[in-house]
């Protein structure tokens, strides 16, 4: 299974679930929520995540948050980490806590964070928790209304400042843009997720793009969001750059398209072999090969180099 892409910069904003293993209960009482959120202070204090809302539901969770200091995993490392160990140490037991890895969506918050709020806080009353929101104490929504008072690491300001700057009328006018939305089907926002990890403008599409491809060497075979945010070049083009750069009669040309084939262009062995007429275990061995022959070799090094500066 390939690893989620996870895009990093100062000043980040996530919408972040991390779901229960085979979607077994996280949160069993009050007890363990409350711990649960003792943990996200910790992680507001200690490495200055912001949290803008959360919803405990109870085999999965809902944060939005931002990261000024661009340290999601360091955040979210110290979040799951510490109640997987608190309540394996309670119950008595070991192992995985939540299933896998966490879901983060990057996230234009200027255009998105009103809609994913009110996605995050009509939780417990979609899921039948409750009948009335403001009576679900595990979310931030009572705090964004004012029906209770909110934990000191909240921070409700930001999102509350879109409906006014009074701030009484404009946690009414939140509390009427989140409970009107009950009664009839209001569209979910990461309908629109862009390579299961960007929400956002087509203009933040394309900035985080360019961001992504200033990376070095992005491993695109074991990150499939890349594919589909950086675009791969075609076999044809592969073999046009190695052309290009050896001439089809240099001893190792094929092996050279093979390579950057599977390393650069994110292809499947099996593709590679369909294309080239082999099984897809000889281009796998062709390829071990050669990256032992670059790592020994300077010249063929630099020859690498120029066709990966070629196709892209």
């Amino acid at each position: 299974m390939g690893r989620p892409l996870r895009i990093h910069y100062p000043g980040a904003f996530y919408h972040i679930t991390s779901r229960g293993n085979e979607k077994r209960a996280v949160f069993r009482n009050n007890r363990d929520r409350g711990k649960f959120l003792s943990y996200l202070q910790s992680a507001h204090e200690r490495y200055g995540a912001i949290i803008h809302v959360y919803c405990l539901m109870d085999n999965h969770y809902h944060l939005l948050l931002e990261t000024p200091r661009g340290n999601l995993s360091q955040i979210l490392h110290h979040i799951n980490s510490a109640y997987t160990i608190y309540f394996n140490i309670k119950r008595r037991r070991s192992g995985h806590l939540f299933q896998g890895r966490y879901k983060a969506i990057l996230v234009e918050k200027d255009a998105y964070c009103q809609e994913l709020s009110r996605y995050i806080h009509l939780n417990p009353a979609r899921s039948g928790l409750v009948n009335t929101l403001s009576a679900y104490r595990w979310s931030s929504y009572p705090s964004y209304i004012g029906s209770r008072k909110g934990p000191g690491w909240l921070t409700a300001d930001f999102i509350l400042g879109y409906f006014g700057r009074d701030e009484r009328s404009a946690r009414e006018s939140y509390r009427q843009f989140v409970e009107g939305a009950l009664d009839k089907e209001s569209r979910n926002p990461l309908k629109d997720v862009f390579a299961s990890t960007i929400l956002g403008t087509q203009d933040f599409i394309s900035w985080v793009r360019e961001k992504v491809i200033q990376l070095e060497d992005p491993d695109i075979r074991n990150v499939p969001a890349l594919r589909e945010l950086v675009p791969s070049p075609s076999l044809d083009e592969i073999a046009r750059a190695t052309t290009s750069v050896t001439g089809k009669e240099h001893p190792l040309y094929k092996k050279f398209c093979m390579y950057v084939s599977q390393h650069h262009g994110g292809y499947a062995l099996k593709e590679i072999g369909l294309y080239y007429g082999m099984r897809g275990s000889a281009v796998s061995q062709s390829n071990r090969r050669l990256k032992q022959s670059i790592s020994e070799d300077p010249g063929l090094k630099k020859v690498l180099e120029k066709i990966i500066e070629k196709i892209k």
